[in-house]
């Protein structure tokens, strides 16, 4: 009996490591699937979990015969360092298969399967389902994987499973069904909604007493804010259901659409804040229609890849490439929405030296400068520093990379707004001679703005 593939068993387990999974009940179907090692999900246990399995039509191909060792089947629950261990011993060969490994916790091997007795009472055959519970006494994230060792035939698996993993309440005996690092995200999202809520008030406030000064964009920048308002209220109760039931009744579809809408109004609203659209002309030029013809696209694509890798699992043979979907259609929307950015300032720098406003433009090519800045800094955060939280972190305080990339956010809409906010009295109309020549010398000096 050959032991299973080193570079198939990493990279099965390593992908869920990587991108954890939403904890909830799940229902897999598997169907002759030849892989020797099927991550299913993820969970942050504390010291009274549980994880519940419920299997049915187990079936082999080509049909199991009886001399099956059907000890090589069956689930068992790992942490990421025990697994690097387990992989160890895999390739020094001092185990065969993983479910032999005392560093794994065995939650059901296949030979526990009971003979199916006929109508005479006689058993001939294994039974095809099964259901247990195992308790887990130590605390830690574990990821749930099903092993099948027998490689060297190809026989396939094909099964029915439900899985359900929680953590008790020893004082009230309820379940919470969030993983222990997950378990602030309901509390945490809700008092972000609350805080966008308040922003709402506060830019429609600004938007009634200064209505002389408003623009198009400003009443974009209010539709994204109660866009992702919403967004987080869906979420607060997504997670919130699932934590007291293991399912989100219909909240996952509602965070789902606004998720969508709100992903393309942030990159459509940086894009046009970039080309000055709205409170510097009140067109598009061909260059800048054309990105938001590529970021608007790129924008439904991420959002069906998000559903899919939600909603499949990393049980899925095509989540990993799911997910590389997702990473490579955010950088591009990314990289995309600095260009007209950068349009922006150099369309300035050469107004300045031809319209003679050299402190007006001087003016604007800072603020575009900022926000080229900023929009760089928020991509950065978001993207590398939140995910380097996510694998430094220990798995009970998670959650603290939620919310560092959501107050990240926070900040991010407060400047958009506080810079570009409609003004009465536009300081670029109040300038002296003196401001007018000290613009212009400071243009001189300015070295070439570049990407």
């Amino acid at each position: 009996m050959a032991a299973p593939p080193l570079a198939a068993v990493l990279l099965g387990v390593l992908a869920l490591v990587a991108f954890p999974a939403a904890a909830e009940i799940r229902e897999t179907v598997i169907r002759a699937d030849p892989r020797t090692i099927i991550p299913l999900d993820e969970f942050g246990f504390s010291h009274q979990g549980i994880l519940e399995l419920n299997v049915s039509g187990i079936a082999f191909d080509p049909p199991a015969s009886s001399d099956l060792d059907l000890s090589q089947f069956g689930f068992f629950l790992s942490t990421l360092d025990a697994w690097v261990h387990v992989l160890r011993q895999l390739q020094d060969l001092d185990v065969t298969c993983a479910l032999q490994s005392d560093l794994v916790k065995l939650a059901y091997s296949f030979d526990r399967l009971k003979p199916a007795p006929n109508p005479a009472g006689v058993p001939v055959a294994r039974s095809s389902s099964f259901t247990t519970a195992f308790r887990v006494s130590e605390p830690g994230q574990y990821t749930l994987v099903f092993a099948n060792c027998l490689t060297g035939g190809n026989l396939k698996v094909s099964m029915d499973v439900s899985s359900a993993m929680y953590n008790v309440d020893p004082a009230t005996g309820e379940r919470a069904y969030l993983s222990v690092g997950s378990a602030a995200l309901p509390s945490i999202y809700f008092l972000l909604c609350v805080a966008y809520a308040g922003l709402v008030a506060a830019w429609v406030s600004i938007l009634l007493r200064k209505r002389a000064a408003v623009f198009r964009i400003h009443y974009f920048m209010l539709a994204v804010l109660v866009l992702k308002a919403f967004n987080l209220l869906a979420e607060a109760e997504d997670k919130s259901y699932i934590e007291r039931t293991g399912t989100a009744h219909g909240w996952d579809v509602l965070f789902y659409i606004f998720s969508f809408f709100k992903g393309i109004s942030l990159f459509t609203l940086i894009v046009l804040i970039g080309t000055g659209w709205s409170f510097l002309k009140p067109y598009l030029a061909d260059r800048e229609k054309k990105v938001l013809m590529v970021v608007i696209p790129l924008q439904v694509v991420a959002n069906i890849a998000q559903v899919v890798i939600d909603e499949s699992g990393p049980y899925a043979r095509d989540w990993v490439t799911w997910r590389q979907i997702f990473l490579l259609v955010d950088v591009v929307c990314c990289c995309a929405v600095l260009f007209p950015i950068v349009w922006s300032i150099k369309n300035l720098r050469e107004a300045a030296r031809s319209d003679g406003k050299a402190a007006v433009n001087l003016m604007k090519l800072t603020l575009f400068r900022q926000y080229y800045v900023v929009v760089i800094c928020y991509i950065y955060f978001t993207r590398v520093v939140v995910y380097a939280l996510v694998t430094i972190t220990s798995y009970r305080y998670l959650w603290t990379s939620v919310l560092a990339g959501e107050i990240a956010t926070l900040a991010f809409y407060v400047f958009t707004g506080y810079r570009f906010r409609p003004e009465v009295h536009n300081p670029y109309f109040a300038i002296d001679d003196d401001e007018e020549e000290a613009a212009a010398e400071a243009l001189k000096l300015d070295d070439e703005f570049e990407l």
